[in-house]
């Protein structure tokens, strides 16, 4: 019986549920307990629970070069495959952005105060700017924890 495996070429729905679940399973890991939103229409795919709070998480999937993870930190509202409305994730609607980097097979979370008011992309390094460039850059493993 053939087994699956996470090399299978996958749907957006099916990235996503994987980025999901791999969150989760991160953050049970790391000792915290989790809530599942019910139903799509949230803002938020997964509620954090971290001593007596309760947090709003968005979880993206992305597919990282090696030296830098781009997370897109808006999503679409399609209609018959037509864009209908993007939604920009701010601190309003979220407390925290998770990204599941399926290159390296990591989970990075950036706080929904670094999004402004509606970006639409940042970037986690993984490695130096290779022109030397501190400022402004986010090193990827400032990242690693919630």
């Amino acid at each position: 019986m053939p087994t699956a495996t996470l090399d299978l070429p996958l749907n957006l729905k099916a990235k996503g549920d994987l980025a999901e679940l791999t969150v989760a399973v991160d953050l049970l890991r790391r000792g915290y307990k989790i809530a599942i939103p019910y139903g799509e229409d949230c803002d938020f795919d997964l509620i954090l629970i971290r001593e007596d709070r309760l947090e709003r998480v968005q979880v993206k999937h992305t597919r990282s070069d090696g030296r830098v993870v781009t997370v897109r930190c808006r999503s679409h509202s399609l209609t018959n495959g037509k864009i209908r409305r993007t939604k920009h994730y701010t601190a309003e609607t979220i407390d925290l952005l998770a990204v599941y980097d399926a290159t390296s097979d990591r989970c990075y979370y950036v706080p929904a105060s670094e999004l402004g008011s509606g970006r639409s992309i940042l970037h986690l390094r993984l490695e130096p700017a290779r022109n030397g460039q501190l400022a402004g850059t986010r090193p990827a493993e400032r990242y690693l924890d919630p």
